[in-house]
């Protein structure tokens, strides 16, 4: 199996938890450094850098080439930008778009002939409670993971025939260090005039909230859990405040909204 973004956080975590429970893992990411511990533990660790068209045939071509189909797929790597819709520079958006779906779907793409053909095989998606509602100062993220919601519906309802499942997980609020990656951007954001004062309110609400986040360990073993079962759900959620995603099923949009707004802004 092959998970990528396993440097850190969940997919490092999951790359682990995978390994403990015998299965043989091709971890990928850029910093390669940071999974030697994979390597000793007998993964095969490969440079990725999901946003590089190079960088991704040159991964698809070596697992293709060493094993052919895969028995899982797990495409955990991905990053957020904050900022209001407004002020969020457009070459930024596309940058987070090219590696949280553009970059995701075209390794599957290049991955997937042999897991068809075989019509065995398991594709996890890494989404969020982001891609199925969003909060102030986060859009551009949700919207990267909306579209991947979207494509993998597709996705599961196109390869249902040939034998090949596809899972969305929706993790909550994980401690895998977000908020930090995230934290340039948000700090160019608290001195604007117009979105400052929202911006803080939203910096504190996602500290107090990431403070109390689940550990990645539980995000991990859901995603072993998904890839042990003969027949998995189409979506999974796990994690700190993923039972949002239960309430907002029941109530009306304005509602919703008043209720985020109140959460996140005060």
């Amino acid at each position: 199996m092959l998970i990528t973004g396993a440097s850190s956080g969940i997919g490092l975590a999951t790359a682990h938890q995978l390994l403990s429970r015998g299965w043989r893992v091709f971890a990928a990411a850029r910093r390669q450094d940071a999974m030697e511990p994979l390597l000793s533990r007998g993964a095969r660790v490969l440079p990725l850098d999901i946003a590089e068209e190079a960088s991704r045939q040159e991964l698809a071509d070596r697992i293709n080439g060493e094993v052919g189909a895969l028995d899982a797929l797990v495409n955990n790597a991905g990053y957020g930008e904050t900022g209001p819709v407004e002020t969020m520079p457009v070459e930024r958006a596309r940058a987070m778009f090219e590696v949280n779906l553009f970059g995701l779907i075209n390794l599957t793409q290049l991955l997937l002939p042999p897991m068809r053909e075989r019509r065995r095989g398991c594709i996890v998606n890494m989404s969020s409670i982001a891609g199925r509602f969003v909060t102030p100062g986060a859009g551009w993220y949700g919207a990267s993971k909306h579209a991947l919601e979207g494509i993998s519906d597709a996705l599961r309802m196109e390869l249902h025939d040939f034998g090949v499942k596809v899972v969305l997980l929706e993790p909550g609020l994980i401690r895998t260090g977000f908020e930090g990656v995230s934290a340039t951007s948000l700090q160019q954001q608290l001195s604007d005039p117009v979105w400052g004062p929202m911006m803080r309110r939203v910096a504190a609400g996602w500290a107090e909230g990431f403070g109390r986040g689940s550990s990645p360990e539980l995000v991990a073993r859901t995603i072993a859990s998904v890839l042990e079962t003969s027949s998995p759900k189409p979506r999974y959620r796990c994690g700190s405040a993923s039972e949002s995603l239960v309430l907002q099923r029941f109530i009306p949009t304005r509602l919703w909204d008043a209720l985020v707004r109140q959460r996140m802004l005060g």
